[in-house]
């Protein structure tokens, strides 16, 4: 029977475990409508995450800064989802959130084109319009980097690698497309469009010079079109 303790001081009692979604559901429609995450003692965690005992929580919405934070991230996500649907070969790398946007780097046997920029904004539209929900599910270290080599995601593998041993790893999923990620993420895919690819560069793997050259996608993400 948690007892959640909101911002204002204000708490609920729940008869049983209760996620953070419902939590926000509890305290209105218009913010269960609202939010992206939540802030529970002090961590970020999905709206899917189960609050077994007494909590402080702050629901994270798009006004906040880490709001949008998960927006650039999992618009991020997103472009990866298009890019491999587009061309199953490319591989993934990096993709996190920077400053006014975010980017991802893949591994292609060609240079990513203006034209392509243009297939794969067309298909992140399509994946927002089909609202996928996100899941996330948690493998030891180990089985991780087996499942990324097993579908040919060596750069996914060579990252887990370096995890210290014993670690679980967490992935993010939507529709049948997943990624490796700490997250959290926003609940699907339709929480997101107000984006924007931009360039396309290359990068380095690992920044060294004495690596491979990937393709960095750059793109800007916000909470609305305005």
């Amino acid at each position: 029977m948690p007892t959640i303790t909101l911002p204002d001081g204000s708490q609920r009692r729940f008869d049983q475990a209760v996620t953070v979604a419902e939590v926000a559901g509890a305290i209105g429609a218009g913010l269960a409508r609202a939010a992206l995450a939540g802030e529970l003692d002090g961590r970020l965690v999905d709206t899917s995450y189960r609050i077994e005992h007494d909590a402080r929580l702050r629901i994270i919405t798009a006004r906040d800064p880490e709001g949008l934070e998960i927006i650039r991230h999992s618009t991020a996500h997103l472009l990866a989802q298009a890019v491999q649907t587009l061309y199953p070969d490319a591989q993934v790398t990096i993709g996190p959130g920077i400053e006014d946007g975010f980017y991802y780097d893949f591994a292609y046997k060609r240079p990513f084109t203006p034209e392509d920029l243009e297939r794969f904004e067309a298909r992140m539209k399509e994946l927002v319009a089909a609202d996928l929900p996100v899941h996330r599910r948690v493998l030891p270290r180990d089985q991780a980097v087996a499942y990324f080599r097993g579908i040919g995601e060596e750069y996914k593998a060579k990252i887990i690698e370096d995890i210290p041993a014993g670690e679980d790893i967490s992935l993010y999923g939507q529709g049948d497309w997943e990624d490796l990620c700490r997250g959290p993420h926003v609940p699907s895919t339709g929480r997101l469009g107000a984006f924007k690819l931009m360039k396309v560069a290359g990068a380095y793997w690992r920044g060294d010079s004495k690596n491979e050259m990937l393709q960095r996608v750059y793109g800007t993400a916000w909470p609305d079109e305005k």
